[in-house]
């Protein structure tokens, strides 16, 4: 059943949330709802102490990979690592202490999906799917959702279609989706992507984008029937938000 799903999102060496949309190169640009006064280790032992497991640490682009070993290392094998990831350096942060490594814009050169290149990140973790998630963090588009890469910014050709998921299911152990156009708004959940994801996934998927609230894990349970998880960071109390408190979803993971 759908279960709430703990983040950790570093960004220039710190834990913040941040509006998706607005992660673009430029510094200027950026809109943060929190930046925390823990380190990322702070948040790994949280979420460890109350076995929040298939939580993702979220590397922001360029200045956290210290942050994110030190929350792998203070709950080895517990949570998932994106942002960053290649063939050349996924087995190295399974080492580190990565339950999974999370990939996206390795997948796409030239905003086009790349095959051999996902085969090439399985060969690296030793054809252990168990170990890889596909990240298909995506944007709205006039007929439904294309994958965004580059920090979301750069939206590829590649669709969140029923053939394409069916593509990817053989090489991964489950799916992370990030609804940008909502991400860090709090402003609700993508209802009509979460159904979609329902209909065409088969394996594990976990949502984040707009949640807000207990109803929110409610509504993510109803339209999926229970098969997506979901990630809610901004409106958390722990990352400054009032609109739901750890608490209340750690009790909710333990009823389900």
């Amino acid at each position: 059943m759908t279960k709430f799903r703990p983040c950790i999102d570093l960004h220039a060496g710190h834990v913040k949330q941040i509006v998706g949309g607005s992660l673009t190169i430029t510094a200027t640009d950026l809109q943060t709802n929190f930046t925390s006064e823990h380190p990322a280790s702070y948040y790994a032992s949280l979420y460890q102490k109350h076995d929040l497991t298939g939580g993702h640490v979220i590397k922001l682009g360029p200045g956290n990979d210290e942050a994110a070993r030190e929350a792998l290392s203070t709950w080895h094998d517990g949570l998932q690592v994106g942002g960053g990831i290649t063939d050349a350096n996924a087995k190295e942060w399974v080492e580190a202490g990565a339950e999974k490594v999370i990939i996206t814009s390795f997948l796409f050169p030239d905003k086009k999906f790349s095959l051999p290149r996902l085969e090439s990140v399985l060969e690296a973790l030793g054809g252990d799917k168990g170990r890889l998630v596909i990240d298909l963090s995506c944007r709205e588009v006039a007929d439904g959702w294309m994958v965004a890469m580059d920090r979301w910014q750069t939206v590829t050709g590649f669709g969140i279609t029923r053939d394409n998921i069916r593509l990817l299911e053989p090489y991964c152990s489950e799916f992370l989706i990030h609804a940008a156009d909502v991400e860090g708004k709090q402003a609700g959940i993508d209802e009509a992507l979460v159904s979609h994801l329902a209909e065409i996934c088969s394996i594990p998927v976990t949502y984040a984008g707009g949640g807000r609230n207990l109803d929110d894990l409610e509504l993510v349970k109803r339209l999926s029937s229970g098969k997506i998880d979901l990630t809610i960071g901004s409106a958390l109390d722990i990352f400054g938000g009032k609109g739901v408190t750890f608490e209340e979803c750690c009790k909710w993971n333990e009823k389900q």
